[in-house]
């Protein structure tokens, strides 16, 4: 469904106001998981709930993306997102979490979005000796984590 709102300044995030008859229609609770599109970009994302109303974060990267700035008003496409969320973990630390039985079983148990947090930190690395040093740290708080 297609609905036009303004890119809202920072307070506290940036975003775009979802209208309530919007969230009743795409009937998937409070808080969907959604497809946006915005001037032909798309992402996915959920729907977060601040001061009572709804709200779709809209990165640096997204506004650049799809050409939009603060301040300007937009048409927004949103679908609800019923695809699995799924992560790749790369290669090496694939291999790291099998010959770490402990870390990887508390891998499996993190949600989506914690370990994205670690796959980015992990590939984000200029360096193949800055990469294995973030695959080490990672395996170390897993290790610990599991411990708690």
């Amino acid at each position: 469904m297609k609905f036009r709102t303004q890119v809202e300044p920072p307070e506290p995030m940036r975003g775009l106001e979802v209208p309530p008859e919007v969230v009743e229609e795409l009937d998937g609770g409070a808080r969907p998981a959604v497809t946006i599109t915005v001037n032909g970009h798309s992402w996915r994302s959920r729907l977060a709930i601040m001061r009572g109303r709804h709200l779709i974060g809209f990165s640096k990267a997204n506004r650049a993306a799809a050409g939009v700035d603060t301040g300007e008003e937009v048409e927004v496409e949103l679908e609800l997102d019923t695809a699995p969320r799924t992560v790749v973990e790369p290669e090496d630390f694939a291999a790291a979490l099998k010959a770490d039985p402990v870390a990887a079983t508390a891998y499996k148990s993190l949600t989506q979005s914690r370990k994205r947090e670690h796959i980015r930190a992990i590939e984000s690395a200029k360096k193949p000796e800055t990469r294995a040093r973030r695959i080490a740290k990672a395996l170390v708080t897993l290790r610990e984590q599991d411990l708690s």
